[in-house]
């Protein structure tokens, strides 16, 4: 109990407390802007955490990354432009809501459900940090190749039209993904001899051309018209929550154990988690036929598995100093500098630095609540303003934020580039979501596989060779064989009856 004390007198300060809220006022405002992903908004942090002392340096991150995780719904439920990756999952979903006029109920529900994961995630990082930790540095190449063969699966999934369209939305986001340096050869694929491809096409410029240059380009082609969204006027974002918590407590759940098991190992993150987490929704849904049309389900699912996921990413961090996504990296980089050197002889001998760490997390998620609310109220003036401004300010974010991930203005190419091919896309029905997870996925996918065929000298029986990794394989070939299962028994059940007919 004395250390839990000496923690609530480190945090409780003015000066660590008045970090915090400022902390989460630049998370919102990076998060709501696409490109700003909540990784550079750490990224921007650490200079400053310099001057600050180790308590109140860790809270500004923790803080910060929490809210901009919540405040990249916003654009993406008002604007279908999801302000970071780990709203790109439900984007589609939550703007269908807003357009049927739903925009109060889809940020209420990413609010409550950004909270409560966060909470979550909190309590799992508190009670099962080691146990978790443990389990997570069990995994090798080959239960990553099966991780990421199970997040393309997904694609499956979550294109609300034909499966065909998905699967070519996939292949054409794992083309992209074969292209630069890396591969296991290290040989140049499909660069064209332009030395700026080598690195590959980057994710977040891709992102940002594929849902708001996309967008842009779609009001420029019909007249910059105002879209005729029946609610221009947003109410009380908070109404509806006891109904809500009632109706989906078990997708809250479900999203929550996604979220903490993606976000516990290494290098997964609250991206991943999403688009499982979405993609599970969908496929136990008793109202499958409602996605993809507005419905709050998916959303539920998706933003607790990405926000619990924020907080299970520090198990492996505080515990082995093993990142469990990029935000994490950079905060490990901040603790050694602080002092704070992650590893089990943190929770051995400065046990108030780590319930510190505890208590500023669990802070954070409860200030997410007003904080967001007053960020929602503000939010609500984008529908007001009439697209022929709007988009042009929105084109100019887009830009800076493809600029800024590697102050590269090829990144601005590249987003353009995307932009169009998500325009003619989605003008052919082909959904961008699976195209954007095959980008994210591709290169974890190759990688993984040649790592296990080199160490198995080309054995594939290596795939299902321990015990986890055969698990997560038999689940993902289970997945890929149930539809043909489900269509031949169909077809078995109306041949008897189609015979039954002809004698009639």
């Amino acid at each position: 109990m004395g250390a839990i004390e000496q923690a609530a007198g480190l945090v409780f300060q003015w000066d660590v407390l008045v970090t915090i809220f400022f902390a989460a006022i630049f998370g919102m405002f990076v998060g709501a802007i696409p490109g700003l992903t909540a990784t550079m908004a750490i990224a921007l942090l650490v200079p400053v955490t310099f001057f600050m002392d180790p308590i109140p340096a860790v809270g500004a991150m923790v803080t910060c990354a929490a809210m901009a995780i919540f405040a990249g719904d916003i654009p993406g439920t008002l604007l279908r432009i999801p302000g970071t990756p780990a709203s790109a999952a439900y984007t589609d979903e939550a703007y269908a809501m807003t357009r049927k006029g739903e925009a109060e109920k889809a940020l209420g529900a990413n609010l409550l459900y950004s909270a409560l994961g966060g909470l979550v995630g909190t309590a799992v990082l508190i009670f099962a940090a080691p146990h978790l930790a443990e389990v997570a540095l069990k995994f090798s190449s080959t239960e990553y190749f099966w991780m990421a063969m199970l997040g393309l699966t997904c694609a499956a999934f979550i294109s609300s039209g034909s499966p065909v369209k998905g699967l070519v939305s996939l292949l054409i986001g794992l083309s992209v993904a074969t292209i630069g340096l890396n591969n296991p050869a290290g040989q140049p694929r499909f660069t064209f001899g332009n030395t700026e491809m080598m690195g590959g096409i980057d994710f977040i410029a891709a992102m940002i051309g594929l849902f708001a240059v996309s967008e842009i380009l779609r009001n420029a082609a019909g007249g910059a018209r105002n879209l005729p969204v029946p609610q221009m006027k947003i109410g009380n974002p908070l109404r509806g929550w006891g109904q809500m918590l009632c109706t989906y407590w078990r997708q809250q759940v479900r999203g929550n154990v996604v979220g903490v098991g993606v976000g516990a190992l290494p290098g997964a993150g609250a991206d991943l988690a999403a688009w499982i987490a979405y993609a599970v929704s969908r496929r136990f849904s008793k109202n499958r036929e409602k996605y993809g049309k507005g419905h709050v389900e998916g959303i539920v699912e998706a933003t607790s598995a990405n926000n619990a996921a924020v907080g299970a990413a520090w198990v492996p961090a505080l515990v082995f100093g093993i990142p469990g996504d990029t935000i994490t990296a950079i905060v490990i980089g901040v603790l050694f500098v602080k002092g704070l050197n992650p590893g089990p002889t943190l929770f051995i001998f400065n046990p108030q630095n780590i319930y510190a760490i505890f208590l500023i997390f669990i802070l954070a998620n409860l200030i997410m609540i007003p904080l967001g609310y007053l960020a929602i109220r503000a939010g609500r003036q984008l529908l007001r303003v009439p697209r022929r401004i709007i988009m042009p300010v929105i084109l100019a974010f887009c830009m800076i934020g493809a600029f800024a991930t590697n102050n590269a203005v090829f990144n601005i190419g590249i987003m353009l580039a995307f932009g169009i091919l998500g325009f003619f896309m989605e003008d052919n029905g082909i959904p961008v979501a699976p195209c954007i997870l095959g980008i994210v996925l591709g290169g974890m996918v190759e990688q993984h596989f040649i790592t296990t065929m080199i160490r198995s000298d080309g054995e594939l029986l290596a795939f299902f060779g321990r015990p986890i990794a055969a698990g997560l394989g038999v689940v993902t070939l289970l997945i890929w064989v149930t539809p043909l299962i489900m269509w031949l028994r169909r077809s078995a059940s109306a041949a008897p009856q189609g015979a039954g007919s002809e004698g009639a």
